[in-house]
Parts: C-alpha cells; sequence; structure tokens
C-alpha cells in the first residue's frame, strides 16, 4: 500500500523514531498505526538487546525532594555519550522518571521499573530511548530516602549527587553544605558505629597483611590494625571528617554550629564516574 509522508511524519511524532523506520513500520503493519507503534517498541527492544553489553558511563544523575523536604529519591539515567545525554528528550524522560518516583517511593529498582510511565512502564521507556538513539540507556541506580528534613545536591554536571536525611529542619543552605560533603568526600557511612561490618572486617584484613609484610611483631599486629582502622574512620565516616568548607573542625563539629540537637539520620549518593 501507499505510505503518506503525512501519516510516516504523525508515526514520528508519536514515536521518535526515525522517518525510515516510521515507513517501514507502517508499511509492514499496512497502515495500522497501532501496530506500527508496537513494531517501533519491538525493535527498540531488538536494539536494546543487542547494545546490552554496552557501558553506560554517561546520562543524568537526579536528586529530588518533595515541597515538605521530608521524601527524596536519587535516580540515574544513563547512557554512552554525552552527546545523547545533552539531549532535551533524554533530559526530560530523566525529569520524569524521577518524578514518577518520587510520587510513588517504589521500594526498590524492580519496583520502579515496573511503574506506569507515559503509554507503557518506566522499563518501556528506557528500551525506547534505546531504540531512537541507538544507544543503551539503562537505570543503574535508584535509592529512597524518609527523614524529617532532606537536602539534595548535584554538582553541575548531572554526573553526581546526593540526598541527605537530618534529624529534624536545619536552614537549606547548611543542608546544601552537608550534601556537597558527601558528594565530594565520598564517605561509607554517617559515623564509625553505623559503618557496614564487611567494610570494617575488609578494611582490617588488609592493614594485617601489610603490618605483617612489613615485618613487625605478631603481637603488635592488631594494635597497630586498629590504630589504622581509627584513621580510616577519620578519613571515610561522615561525622570525622574533616569539614571540606572550613578545613579545621570535623562535619559533627560543624553541624552543631548549626543545631546542638540535628544529627545526620542518613545518606545516598551516586556518581557516574566511581
Amino acid at each position: 500500500m501507499e505510505i503518506k509522508a503525512a501519516d510516516v511524519a504523525k508515526l514520528r511524532k508519536m514515536t521518535g523514531a526515525g522517518m525510515m523506520d516510521c515507513k517501514n513500520a507502517l508499511v509492514e503493519s499496512d497502515g495500522d498505526f497501532d501496530r506500527a507503534q508496537e513494531i517501533i517498541r519491538e525493535k527498540g527492544k531488538l536494539v536494546a538487546a543487542k547494545r546490552a553489553d554496552r557501558e553506560t558511563t554517561e546520562g543524568s544523575v537526579i536528586a529530588i525532594t518533595n515541597e515538605a523536604h521530608n521524601k527524596a529519591i536519587l535516580v540515574c539515567l544513563g547512557c554512552e555519550t554525552d552527546f545523547v545525554a545533552k539531549n532535551q528528550e533524554f533530559q526530560d524522560v530523566a525529569n520524569g522518571i524521577a518524578k514518577v518516583a518520587l510520587d510513588n517511593m517504589p521500594a526498590d529498582l524492580d519496583a520502579l521499573m515496573s511503574l506506569r510511565f507515559a503509554d507503557g512502564t518506566i522499563a518501556d521507556a528506557v528500551t525506547r530511548q534505546t531504540g531512537k538513539s541507538g544507544e543503551k540507556h539503562a537505570i543503574p541506580f535508584y535509592n529512597k530516602l524518609e527523614a524529617p528534613y532532606i537536602s539534595t545536591y548535584i554538582h553541575m554536571n548531572h554526573k553526581v549527587a546526593t540526598i541527605v536525611g537530618f534529624s529534624k529542619a536545619i536552614s537549606p543552605e547548611a543542608g546544601k553544605e552537608i550534601a556537597m560533603q558527601i558528594t565530594a568526600m565520598v564517605p561509607v557511612s554517617v559515623n564509625r558505629e553505623s559503618c557496614p561490618q564487611e567494610v570494617i572486617d575488609k578494611e582490617m584484613h588488609i592493614y594485617r597483611e601489610q603490618i605483617r609484610m612489613e615485618g613487625k611483631p605478631e603481637d603488635m599486629v592488631e594494635k597497630i590494625a586498629l590504630g589504622k582502622l581509627n584513621k580510616f574512620f577519620k578519613e571515610f565516616t561522615l561525622e570525622d571528617q574533616i569539614f571540606v568548607k572550613e578545613g579545621k573542625i570535623t562535619v559533627k563539629e560543624y553541624l552543631k554550629t548549626v543545631d546542638p540537637q540535628v544529627k545526620v539520620t542518613g545518606f545516598y549518593r551516586y556518581s557516574l564516574n566511581d
């Protein structure tokens, strides 16, 4: 059958696919727009399967809170190149996914992917973007946070962002400072008490082996290792880190100047470059 240019343009507007892809889909579907859209989606899934082994090292990391600042999500939509990441449609999809995530606060990434989005699910939207651009698209990270007050920070390149919860409301400026600290200094936990045991065990194993290789007496190994662990806590747990902006006090000490009662309850950070 004859495919009119206006029909091709209509399908392109509906799907965002290329002109020839739209024409071929209309030919294959005998002009049935619903079937043509299905064909476009199917081809998108085929492209996605072919590119499943590619790395999504570019994209957009988004951190947003609700108006009350007591709920937040951190999500990343990844792609292969900076060119695609800067495309307005990519940004619109990334921000749309973030909004749906915040509205629904899904329990995990699988639940996020199954949420309704546009004319399908978020998983469908990610696949569709893969088909449109020819690049692999993926959501490599999602997490949510609830706290009495939450601050966010997104670095200007949108490749790294943080959400951080507090035990009570603090000034937006102070909250942002802590979020920026986490973004820059990559702590593993809020404090040494909340540091995961597997992290501690791994560090202690490394320290013991290093000390033995240095030829230290066996009865000194544990004491020296514990000293190294204490240094690790000072460098990699948020409260014990030096507050970067000031340079002489710890983050815990800085928070006391903001409000003696306020504490960090938790945080999530994600970077496309890590």
